[in-house]
């Protein structure tokens, strides 16, 4: 790939209130790294935008992003915009990535919706995004992007974004834009007169400007008498008055943009004069002291083939310089030697990052994303990850993939919080739970490109059970005479069914039938032949009672009785019927009201018992059900094309019930 780099250093960051952070956030496809790279361009850090479709844009740089033609981690651009440091992060839209997406927006100090103006309406997922920044107070501005496509009418899809977003009142433009031809040619500043671009000839503005001065005047008492009174107001107060406004929440701007850049420049002025910088955070979190001892959180892990782990910091006390030594909560050093400041997959070494800032370290042994790193005892929150729902079973391609496919699942997970590896011990399976098929085709490549390790998916089993389906007898009889010391044992057994009780040993024998001390090896070889079950599946939820037996005074043995009661606990199980038990969840669906009655339906389907629905807040719907976990495997894919991607659901295991006859009878043999 040519470089378009403009080789210039890091733009430097000496006080909190010279950064602006900022998440580009929206539905996946709406242009969000595009416009970043023509933001970029514009600040002058690339001599030319890259594009998704030839695979030559900045943020996006790994293979995977090229082939899937979208975003599939966060990626910081560090723009230098007038006398301050623009740290521009690019946001996936996609669902599977919604845990690089909820770190960003923890590295940021606001949000800039992007959306697409071909889009006729909000896609319900940016909605439920638009809420959770508004429960968070996080200030937000909507960018336009798509203007060149056919018909789009921008007072159509400005009222779209009042109906859906907010009122006329706190969603309004702040440029009058010109869109001629399906092409934006510039834009004017309704506040201070100034033009992007080059617009053609503007109406008259008078009157939208002096609902938007109002607008900006209204919780102001001395700026509304000046106002009110006639006096011309200064571009000061008037930006002065539209950052106070966008802090708090009742305004959210709306821009337009082009590929091109048009508007980009405008767009960055905004982000200089009004958008919040570090010091203006109003959270939880530590105030961005750079004097304070240094607590730092990981937003994100890479990994390079030369560096190593790289991992991106987000400082919010104190000052990070290099060979700094901080700590992990459980006492673990790490020392903090090399900083750079990321531009895509570039690195730029830096001095220092204060409070506030974004850098990256690198050969971090133990910190994973989301880890906190300090010099004293905070410990920061981790933010909100998507539950990974979707199994897939794997193993090695061959021996030497096997040797070293721990090392790399090890990496993945301290890089991708969202990825869950577990070792089924029922199964005996490798299982990779991921948030989708876009998450999981992301692991296998990186296992693949950045760690050599092959692997094969195999068929996911669940953990099935067996169990007796009425009362049984079984003789258990094991004698051997060879020659030198023999085997004798003798027992005879009671199974009956014990529904959600596990398993049960009764000694009911009379008269020293079965000597004292070969009682427990009787358990021992019940429990062994349980575990290992009859049919290949575990047995579970029987009461065996030893009822008789016997012994021999010098063959019997501990592994005699062993034996014999497992012979007993088989030829019971040739008395009566053996039935399978399958794995049952305890699944709660959060949805929007509108899909309720489809994902009842599926669920239906799907064996399951629905428990009951009830409101899950302004318009969604909670609903609660039982269904085997059988049923399960795809339902994270099937909920998202029910629900238009609303959906969400949590499950945890609740117990095994009976599995109907036709099922059972395919999965006889394990």
């Amino acid at each position: 790939m040519p470089d378009r780099t403009a080789h210039t250093p890091a733009p430097p960051a000496d006080r909190p209130d010279r950064l602006r952070n900022v998440a580009l956030v929206g539905a996946g496809g709406a242009g969000k790294t595009t416009l970043a790279e023509a933001l970029a361009h514009t600040a002058g850090v690339l001599t030319r935008p890259g594009t998704v479709p030839d695979g030559t844009t900045t943020a996006d740089w790994e293979d995977i992003e090229h082939q899937q033609q979208r975003s599939v981690q966060l990626a910081l651009l560090p723009l230098p915009w007038r006398d301050l440091k623009v740290n521009l992060i690019d946001a996936p839209g996609y669902a599977d990535f919604a845990g690089e997406l909820q770190a960003a927006l923890r590295a940021a100090e606001a949000a800039l919706f992007v959306h697409s103006a071909a889009d006729p309406e909000v896609p319900r997922p940016v909605r439920a995004l638009w809420q959770q920044c508004e429960d968070a107070r996080l200030p937000r501005a909507i960018v336009l992007t798509h203007l060149n496509t056919a018909r789009v009418r921008l007072d159509d899809v400005l009222r779209m974004l009042q109906d859906t977003l907010g009122t006329p009142d706190t969603v309004r433009p702040l440029h009058h834009a010109d869109l001629r031809d399906g092409h934006l040619h510039g834009s004017t500043d309704l506040l201070t007169g100034r033009t992007y671009g080059a617009p053609g000839d503007t109406p008259d503005l008078a009157a939208e400007r002096a609902r938007l001065v109002e607008a900006l005047a209204g919780e102001d008492d001395a700026l509304m008498a000046r106002y009110l009174d006639g006096e011309p107001l200064d571009t000061a107060a008037l930006t002065a008055g539209l950052r106070r406004e966008l802090l708090a929440g009742t305004l959210h701007p709306v821009l337009a943009t082009a590929p091109d850049g048009t508007g980009c420049d405008a767009l960055l002025d905004l982000l200089a004069d009004a958008f919040p910088s570090p010091a203006d955070r109003t959270d939880a979190l530590p105030a961005p002291d750079p004097d304070a001892p240094l607590t730092a959180q990981v937003v994100h892990t890479g990994e390079d083939p030369y560096l190593g782990r790289l991992s991106l910091l987000k400082v919010f006390t104190g000052t990070l310089r290099p060979d700094t030594a901080a700590h992990l909560p459980d006492g673990t050093e790490e020392r903090l030697t090399a900083l750079h400041s990321p531009l895509g997959h570039q690195l730029r070494p830096v001095p220092q990052a204060v409070a506030g800032d974004l850098a990256t370290v690198t050969k971090l042994t133990a910190a994973r994303t989301g880890d906190t790193l300090t010099a004293d005892h905070t410990v920061l929150p981790p933010w909100p990850l998507p539950e990974a729902l979707l199994p897939t079973a794997v193993r090695a391609h061959s021996k030497a993939d096997e040797d070293r496919l721990s090392q790399a699942l090890g990496k993945l997970t301290a890089q991708d919080p969202a990825l869950r590896v577990e070792q089924n011990p029922d199964t005996h399976q490798l299982v990779l739970w991921c948030t989708g098929e876009a998450h999981l085709a992301v692991t296998l490549d990186r296992l693949t490109t950045r760690h050599g390790v092959h692997i094969d998916t195999v068929d996911y089993r669940v953990a099935l059970r067996e169990t007796f389906a009425a009362p049984a007898d079984g003789h258990g009889r094991h004698v051997k005479q060879s020659g030198g010391h023999g085997q004798y044992a003798v027992c005879d057994l009671t199974v009956e069914p014990l529904p959600g009780g596990g398993f049960e040993f009764v000694d009911r024998v009379v008269g020293g039938a079965v000597p004292r001390h070969f009682v427990p090896s009787v358990e021992k070889g019940v429990r062994a032949q349980l575990a290992q079950g009859l049919h290949g599946h575990p047995m579970t939820d029987v009461r065996v009672t030893l009822t008789d037996g016997k012994a021999h005074s010098v063959d019997s043995s501990d592994a005699a009785f062993q034996t014999a009661a497992a012979l007993a606990l088989k030829e019971a199980a040739d008395h009566t019927a053996v039935a399978v038990l399958e794995p049952v969840d305890e699944v709660r669906v959060l949805l929007p009201d509108e899909y309720q009655g489809a994902v009842l339906t599926d669920l239906s389907a799907r064996r399951g018992h629905v428990l009951g629905t009830e409101v899950g807040g302004p318009g969604l719907s909670l609903v609660r059900a039982e269904v085997p976990e059988l049923e399960l495997t795809r339902y994270p894919l099937d909920l998202r094309s029910l629900s238009h991607g609303t959906g969400q659901f949590t499950r945890s295991y609740l117990r095994h019930a009976p599995m109907p006859a036709h099922l059972a009878a395919r999965h006889a043999d394990g």
